[in-house]
């Protein structure tokens, strides 16, 4: 049991030192495709320095919960990490604390209380853009749920760890569910994670803000924490992606640390073409119209759906 709770926090460490990264790399890339400089892979770490040494300024106004949410931001991906394969495809001591859907409402009860904080300070620009990441959020969690409906009805169960193993044989790889169902889960992802065509990351501009908007009122430590937890909610939902429903391969099968420490360049591997496609999608699509994004998360769902009915068709 011991050697299982140290291999949980690896994985810990592994997400929180490589998120960063990971959002650094993707930022490099879009401006490489777009034939701009861009800052550096590691500009995210110094972003996130600089933050941790300001001074942090709350209103007079603010309530306990905009103080406590960023806590809430920075955890919520944290614990979502203990139960699913990051390093190995074998369960560690926390995997059957929750499933796939439990996962999903602790990334959603992050974003309620970034909603809430982006409320309680009265500026506004937050309740704007605390409106419309709710209405994401809204026609994202339906996606969620059927996604991971059709997950249980074809792989039989929704602990991560048990459905790894359904997707590594050839035929169900190929299967039309599972094709289908990847596609739902990569719009999910776009919505979610506040990407081009639903948010611009990049953009400032506070009538256009989505995911943004959240943390418009932070500074210090509130905003680090919050930029550090939003990128580690990307870096899990590419996790869950690629370790468990696309390539559930290249973990760590040896229970050993240096098997551990093995299977790491794997899993970056995976996660680097994968935001390569993010870069495609991000170069090739515009941002779209805030009555747009229904209908792209519409989409999402009808795709969730008939993978569900084709799964059960299929048996």
């Amino acid at each position: 049991m011991g050697r299982s709770i140290a291999f949980n926090l690896l994985q810990i460490l592994f997400v929180v030192a490589l998120a960063p990264l990971a959002s650094g790399v993707l930022a490099r890339l879009k401006e490489v495709v777009q034939s701009r400089r861009g800052p550096s892979i590691f500009q995210p770490y110094r972003d996130l320095r600089k933050l941790f040494n300001k001074d942090e300024i709350v209103s007079d106004q603010a309530s306990w919960i905009f103080r406590f949410t960023p806590y809430v931001a920075f955890v919520a991906p944290i614990f979502v990490t203990t139960l699913i394969p990051v390093l190995t495809n074998y369960p560690l001591f926390f995997a059957f604390m929750g499933d796939m859907l439990g996962a999903g409402f602790i990334l959603a009860l992050s974003g309620f209380f970034a909603t809430l904080a982006a409320i309680d300070t009265a500026n506004p620009y937050g309740p704007m853009g605390a409106s419309r990441t709710r209405m994401v959020g809204f026609l994202a969690e339906p996606v969620f749920m059927i996604v991971f409906f059709t997950v249980s009805f074809i792989a039989g169960s929704t602990i991560p760890y048990i459905v790894q193993e359904h997707w590594i044989t050839l035929p169900e790889f190929f299967a039309p569910s599972h094709v289908l169902l990847v596609i739902a889960f990569v719009m999910l992802i776009l919505a979610e994670g506040g990407r081009i065509p639903v948010d611009n990351p990049s953009g400032h501009f506070e009538l256009a803000m989505i995911d943004e908007s959240k943390s418009l009122e932070y500074s210090g430590l509130g905003m680090a924490l919050m930029k550090w937890g939003g990128q580690m909610k990307l870096f899990v939902l590419m996790c869950v992606l690629l370790n468990v429903l696309v390539t559930p391969w290249g973990l760590a099968a040896g229970k050993t640390t240096g098997d551990l420490l093995f299977a790491a360049p794997f899993v970056l591997f995976k996660i680097s073409i994968f935001i390569l496609v993010l870069v495609v999608i991000e170069s090739s699509l515009s941002k779209l119209r805030l009555f747009r994004v229904s209908e792209f998360l519409g989409a999402a769902f009808v795709t969730s759906v008939v993978a569900m009915i084709t799964g059960l068709l299929k048996f």
